[in-house]
């Protein structure tokens, strides 16, 4: 702010009346001219700079332009997801729907007004000042539901009750998303005509300016709460549905409960799909899919172009994957650990596992389940690592393996013989960066030594005594 200057009042008048300053190289002089003559020089005065008169100046318009950024956005939201809104919404929950668009239809109509005028007139604000209280029932209404979906998704661990959830809640899941969504984007709405109004009051009353204070820090709050929840429950939905379109006659689900529609309300899981799109590269904007990994450790013919269609979705959000790997997996006391040393069983037979490895976890599924059902056996994280062991191929028959040492269990994958060796040891490079012994771990061990020495002790004297 420093170096501000202001026209002064004279010289403002005329060029509020027409006039204007003359220009050179992209800068205005200090004549103004009108008329084709010459009328006047402008005058200038240094704007006084404090920082109370910058914060009480600044801060409001700051604060204004929060709450509109807000409403932009959301408004955004709810545009990209007219597609899903013209195939579903129109045929379920009816009343609930026209209550909400009624009251959202009322507040769009009063923000545009006022932004065409540039201010809050009193009649603006007075028309919508009594729906306060049916927005905010109708937000909490659907910022419960949505978060109400999300507990019961956090709730269950395996994906298998998860989709299930899904299939069977889908008219539910799809009409309250975009209903706290639409709620939200009214409800911002008139907090930004509300903050206007309390803006524009305060200059006279320092009540109604604390209220523009209270106005601002509830319309963030509550703005980022739902958006958090709703970005939630879209992530989920759009992941399982991934995993869905890939499984075997899953193409479809339900969107209502009504057995007379049912043919008319399915929809495939991609046109699903791409009704979410557009609204789901708003809210998660760095996107969820994952690039496809580093190493790969399958034999030739293996079909790794399904199993990486389906892994990344299983993944968390932000989880890395970097390898993946389809060996045969044996315990230590099992027959064919033994068996699985010879070239010839081994090589007639297609590897049953599928294993990744992601920058937080180890997962393992039987291949079969994974394609069939989208489901993940065992997953360890990293911490758990203790040791990796990298057997390569051998002349006497040991083929490949990888032994994987955990906090609770002992692991062996054997790799067919045509799968590429330095990817193999590629993966268990991957494996050993994570290999770590806790202290307390160490310690715990530690105490065996200690109590031996002890024992021996007791069993000297024991013999001292006897003699």
């Amino acid at each position: 702010m420093q170096g501000l200057f202001r026209l002064g009042e004279p010289s403002a008048a005329l060029l509020r009346g027409g006039a204007q300053l003359v220009a050179k190289d992209g800068a205005n002089l200090g004549t103004i001219m009108q008329g084709g003559k010459f009328v006047a020089q402008a005058r200038f005065v240094p704007v006084a700079v404090n920082a109370a008169g910058i914060a009480a100046a600044v801060g409001p318009a700051v604060a204004m332009i929060a709450i509109q950024m807000q409403l932009g956005e959301i408004t955004r939201l709810v545009r990209t997801n007219i597609a899903l809104t013209t195939h579903v919404l129109q045929t379920i929950r009816t009343e609930q729907w026209a209550t909400l668009t009624g009251l959202a239809k009322e507040i769009e109509g009063t923000v545009a007004r006022v932004r065409e005028i540039g201010g809050v007139p009193a009649s603006a604000w007075q028309k919508i000042s009594g729906k306060g209280a049916d927005l905010e029932t109708q937000l909490d209404l659907y910022r419960r539901n949505v978060a109400g979906h999300v507990r019961q998704l956090d709730g269950l661990t395996a994906h298998g009750p998860r989709r299930e959830f899904l299939e069977a809640n889908a008219e539910a899941i799809v009409f309250d998303a975009f209903a706290l969504l639409t709620s939200l984007k009214a409800w911002t709405g008139y907090q930004s005509v509300h903050a206007g109004w309390s803006r524009a009051a305060g200059v006279d009353d320092v009540h109604e300016a604390k209220q523009f204070d209270l106005i601002v820090a509830e319309a963030r709050a509550g703005f980022e709460e739902s958006l958090t929840e709703a970005t939630r429950l879209v992530d989920a939905l759009t992941r399982e549905l991934h995993i869905i379109a890939e499984l075997p006659g899953r193409a479809s689900m339900p969107l209502t409960r009504s057995r007379r529609s049912a043919r008319s309300s399915q929809l495939t899981c991609a046109q699903i799909l791409d009704a979410l799109a557009p609204l789901t590269e708003v809210l998660h904007p760095e996107g969820l899919e994952s690039t496809p990994p580093h190493v790969l450790c399958v034999p030739p013919g293996y079909d790794d172009e399904r199993v990486l269609r389906i892994l990344p979705w299983l993944l968390d959000d932000g989880e890395e994957l970097r390898a993946v790997a389809a060996p045969f997996q044996v315990d230590a006391d099992d027959a064919l650990a033994t068996l699985g040393r010879k070239a010839l069983p081994l090589d007639r037979v297609t590897p049953d596992m599928v294993v990744a490895v992601t920058d937080r976890r180890v997962l393992a599924a039987k291949s079969s389940a994974l394609l069939k059902r989208g489901e993940i056996r065992d997953s360890i994280p990293l911490e758990d690592v203790r040791y990796v062991r990298y057997v390569q191929d051998a002349d006497d028959g040991a083929r490949t393996s990888v032994d994987l040492i955990t906090r609770d269990d002992n692991i062996r994958w054997l790799f067919p013989r045509d799968v590429d060796e330095p990817q193999v040891g590629a993966l268990a490079a991957l494996l050993a960066e994570s290999m770590s012994i806790p202290a307390a771990e160490r310690d715990a061990l530690l105490q065996h030594q200690v109590g031996l020495t002890e024992l021996d002790a007791v069993v000297g004297d024991a013999r001292v005594a006897a003699v």
